[in-house]
């Protein structure tokens, strides 16, 4: 039986590549033999229309998804409780448009030909940011949901959950700049970095042994925790979420 495999394009409504890029890319899938999603944008469906994602889910045995960090796009689908199987991530803020158009043919063997191009829009036009949760890398120490004044998280010491992502407030990561771990991260983060999704520590990560990884990993962390106060993060977080409550506190007087 012949293995059916789709790609899902990601054309992310906060702009986290160019738009120039973008179009690039999709005049790149046009020309594939495969079927190909064009999806307006990935956080938002996550959101507000998971059975469109589920249906693709279970439609297709494998899934070429393009869009940002692999580890945001794996955590948001675990957090939604949308179950896509088996995918493979090409990260679009990393690669070019000649490397993605590379590795779908020479890695995933996909040829050149007509797509069957399909746009799915979502009713959610601008989702607000919101954090996806690493459940990997979580302590349940609640810094996050101590931190954010908009009730996105319901936290007690047993669990972390994100209740409310569309109460997080736009160029709002305070929350994830103070976590210790590097557990939450923004998809829609217009930055290269562990907090838009980048794995902590990657390019130590495949040469540690199973051994010393634990303890590699709890070091990690326990300078994640030093750097907070070194770098004054926390000092960077704390105005973030000022001009996120500023900007709260206006939307609401424009409504009364």
């Amino acid at each position: 039986m012949t293995q059916k495999t789709c790609i899902l394009f990601c054309r992310c409504g906060a702009n986290v590549i160019s738009i120039e890029k973008t179009d690039q890319l999709a005049e790149v899938f046009h020309q594939v033999d495969a079927d190909v999603y064009e999806l307006k944008d990935l956080c938002a469906l996550s959101i507000n229309e998971k059975d469109v994602l589920q249906s693709i889910g279970e439609k297709y045995d494998k899934k070429i998804i393009v869009a940002c960090y692999p580890r945001a796009i794996k955590n948001m689908f675990r957090q939604a409780g949308v179950q896509m199987g088996e995918f493979d991530v090409l990260n679009f803020k990393e690669l070019s448009v000649s490397q993605i158009k590379e590795e779908i043919e020479t890695v995933h063997h996909i040829k050149e030909g007509e797509a069957r191009y399909q746009v799915q829009v979502s009713e959610l036009d601008v989702p607000a940011w919101f954090p996806v949760i690493d459940e990997s890398r979580c302590t349940l120490c609640g810094q996050c949901a101590r931190f954010c004044l908009f009730g996105v998280y319901s936290y007690n010491k047993k669990s972390l959950t994100v209740v409310n992502p569309l109460a997080c407030k736009n160029n709002c990561p305070a929350c994830g700049r103070t976590c210790p771990t590097s557990a939450i991260m923004f998809p829609r983060l217009a930055e290269n970095s562990v907090l838009e999704g980048a794995e902590p520590g990657e390019k130590g990560a495949a040469q540690r042994g199973k051994k010393d990884g634990l303890f590699v990993m709890l070091n990690e962390r326990n300078q994640n925790r030093k750097n907070i106060f070194k770098q004054g993060v926390v000092q960077m977080a704390e105005e973030e979420r000022r001009k996120a409550l500023e900007e709260f506190k206006k939307s609401i007087q424009k409504k009364k």
